[in-house]
């Protein structure tokens, strides 16, 4: 049977994101999450490769998280029903992208595992082998 969550909201990620150990927040701009210097998640400026394809308006809420691999990529961007994409920008980085406006597609629990991957994905060896420890996921 599939966990049923609340749906997640933006305001989630921010909690999320700074409640993962060794977090700081660049938010001269728009907000960058970092775990030792190195972003895991942020909220991107619109840009000419994100746009609506009907009225080419750029997407003014998308929001970069890093995963694991490639491989973790093209899964969540080619399931049809997934709320995540990328674009040629994107090509050969380790990492999706989700529109704010689609974020309630998510459940909670979906997000707190998304951002969790992507703390992981950038965080030293160390401090990953030490939060899977202190989760009991090793």
């Amino acid at each position: 049977m599939v966990e049923r969550t609340q749906p997640a909201q933006v305001a989630d990620v921010h909690r999320l994101a700074r409640d993962m150990p060794f977090v700081t927040v660049d938010v001269s701009r728009n907000p960058v999450y970092q775990v030792g210097g190195r972003s895991f998640i942020f909220f991107r400026n619109p840009r000419p490769d994100a746009f609506d394809p009907v009225t080419k308006d750029r997407y003014d809420d998308v929001i970069v998280f890093w995963v694991a691999s490639e491989a973790d990529k093209q899964a969540m961007v080619n399931d049809p029903g997934s709320p995540f994409f990328t674009t040629s920008h994107f090509n050969g980085h380790p990492s999706v992208l989700l529109r704010a406006s689609r974020i309630g597609e998510l459940g909670r629990t979906e997000l707190a595992e998304l951002v969790q991957d992507a703390w992981l994905s950038r965080a030293s060896a160390r401090r990953s082998a030490a939060w899977l420890a202190d989760h009991d996921l090793v």
